[in-house]
């Protein structure tokens, strides 16, 4: 049995052993104690970014319980995972859906992608006591996965306004984007919402309008917005240009290295720098600067220089 699903009782619960956070600070392993150091210099950069950007960065002190929903625990390895969607979260909701299920689940890709969005499998954070939270935030390892901003954005467009099944974005997003910036929309657009252009999509994201009206959906929110890196502390920010490394050193800190790998397989339909470019030609440098402005925390925090294409003003 232990063999065929390694994620009995006795390794789920890590009691006793150096817990992910200990293992981070102080590592035992001389490879991990390399990486460490990568992870310290991600870590230095999003206090900086914080510090220097404190006046519009610490506007709200307090963060309410709703801040915490994309915080996802796992309580028997003591690690806080927040979830950023487009920066391959079907995949960590997956591993952590093995990680918590205590013995339920041994591969992550045998769960479907449906399954691992359905909120009641994971817990997050926002439904802990307050002094459980605090407790948690302050003795479980919290990390985070990134990407360079705009091609996270393209990837949502693509995901959500390209394909032809997404008809509850179309309906809820499309139809206010194209009645709000298509001159003489047809009836049929304005009802369907199923062919919203990409500098549509950028005029809208821009529209102060927009943002008065409610928050962003969370699949173009800013990364700053979602998991509050400057009044949480996370101990580790994965990159999704180094996703294979990084979640498997997570999973080395966890002590469950030997038994799960992160899933990996080529996508051929990724968003590439390239791609993203292409989409970028018909902005105008005006937009450009102004959708820059939108994600520039992100940008600076997470060490993503500003793109060649970019035409900014």
């Amino acid at each position: 049995v232990m063999r065929r699903n390694p994620f009995g009782m006795d390794i789920c619960c890590r009691k006793g052993s150096r817990s992910p956070l200990q293992e981070l600070y102080n590592p035992t392993q001389v490879s991990l104690s390399n990486t460490a150091i990568l992870h310290q210099i991600r870590r230095d950069q999003v206090t900086d970014t914080c510090r220097a950007n404190s006046v519009s960065s610490r506007k709200r002190r307090v963060l309410t319980p709703n801040d915490l929903k994309h915080l996802v625990v796992d309580e028997d390895h003591e690690m806080i995972y927040c979830y950023v969607p487009k920066v391959a979260c079907t995949n960590w909701k997956r591993v952590m859906m093995v990680l918590t299920g205590r013995g339920k689940y041994s591969d992550p890709m045998e769960i479907p992608a449906n399954e691992a969005h359905v909120s009641s499998n994971l817990k997050t954070l926002n439904q802990y006591s307050i002094p459980e939270i605090n407790h948690r935030l302050k003795n479980y390892m919290k990390f985070l996965f990134v990407r360079e901003p705009f091609e996270r954005l393209v990837s949502a467009y693509r995901n959500k306004f390209t394909q032809k099944y997404n008809t509850s974005f179309h309906k809820r997003y499309g139809t206010k984007i194209v009645r709000r910036q298509r001159k003489n929309a047809t009836q049929e657009a304005l009802r369907k919402g199923d062919d919203v252009k990409f500098e549509e999509f950028v005029a809208y994201l821009i529209d102060p309008h927009t943002q008065r009206e409610e928050p962003f959906n969370e699949h173009w929110q800013t990364v700053y917005s979602l998991c509050h890196p400057c009044h949480i502390h996370y101990d580790l920010i994965g990159k999704y240009e180094t996703l294979e490394e990084d979640s498997n050193y997570i999973l080395q800190l966890a002590g469950v290295g030997n038994f799960l790998k992160f899933p990996t397989y080529a996508k051929s339909t990724r968003t590439t720098d390239e791609m993203t470019t292409e989409f970028f030609q018909n902005i105008s440098s005006e937009h450009q600067t102004q959708l820059y402005e939108v994600y520039k925390l992100d940008f600076l925090m997470f060490n993503y220089s500003v793109p060649s294409y970019l035409k900014l003003e």
